[in-house]
């Protein structure tokens, strides 16, 4: 097997004066759909900032295309797309105009015209940021995210505030983007989203990583305890459950 595209070892990070990751660990090989599970407060955000640079980690160890992103910011910038849930825009700045902004940033980019079709933003073209609705300002951020061309990226909370038919068009996009070689680390809430399309997942508690594997491999064991267990769902929350009684 090839060297991994992202390797976090004890990831360890405090904020304000508290240990919010203790021992976060996980690899990404090339081409893989990696989610990253876990409840409000488990430390998922806080992992994805430090995939993108945004954070320095106080312990472990992260590597992103081979380099630090703390370090290489500028670098792994060319070949990380990242699409975080904070990220806002000039209330002024238009749809199209965002878009095209982003893309001049990279050698290499992505049709801006195409990129808006394929995440429904084509009629927003020349609305403002501040004018678009919840829906329509993650549709956005996803589309900055992808216009580099990027060989990685990492997409926080993916499909919050979409309706169901933009959560289907844009997983299918997601789809596509790994077929043509894209590596995801999806970090969500939604237990039919990480089954239907990520190939391994890390399971975070209280800033550890505490269980992992293929989405179909973690239903089978939980059913071995439980044969009630249908799906992802039910495994994840067996699994909270279990860590909660043995902390």
């Amino acid at each position: 097997m090839s060297a991994p595209v992202i390797e976090v070892q004890h990831l360890g990070v405090r904020l304000a004066g508290k240990q919010v990751l203790h021992d976060v660990s996980f690899t990404v090989q090339e081409g893989e759909i990696f989610g990253i599970l876990g409840p409000n407060g488990a430390g998922k955000s806080t992992t994805a900032e430090c995939l993108s640079g945004a954070l320095r980690p106080d312990s472990g160890s992260v590597q992103v295309a081979g380099l630090a992103p703390h370090r290489n910011r500028a670098q792994i910038a060319k070949t990380v797309g990242y699409q975080l849930q904070s990220a806002q825009l000039p209330p002024a700045l238009r749809v199209g105009e965002a878009v095209a902004l982003f893309a001049s940033f990279y050698p290499a980019p992505q049709d801006v015209s195409g990129l808006l079709e394929a995440v429904g933003l084509t009629e927003c073209r020349a609305t403002p940021f501040g004018r678009l609705s919840g829906g329509q300002q993650q549709r956005l951020s996803i589309a900055l995210s992808l216009v580099g061309n990027p060989r990685i990226v990492v997409l926080d909370e993916l499909t919050t505030g979409l309706d169901p038919e933009g959560r289907r068009d844009i997983l299918e996009l997601i789809r596509r983007m790994r077929e043509q070689g894209l590596s995801v680390v999806l970090i969500t809430h939604f237990m039919d989203e990480a089954q239907r399309l990520c190939d391994r997942v890390a399971v975070l508690h209280g800033g550890t990583t505490f269980a992992g594997g293929a989405p179909a491999e973690l239903v089978a064991a939980a059913r071995q305890q439980d044969p009630a267990v249908q799906d992802l769902t039910d495994a994840y929350l067996g699994l909270l459950e279990t860590k909660r009684r043995n902390p």
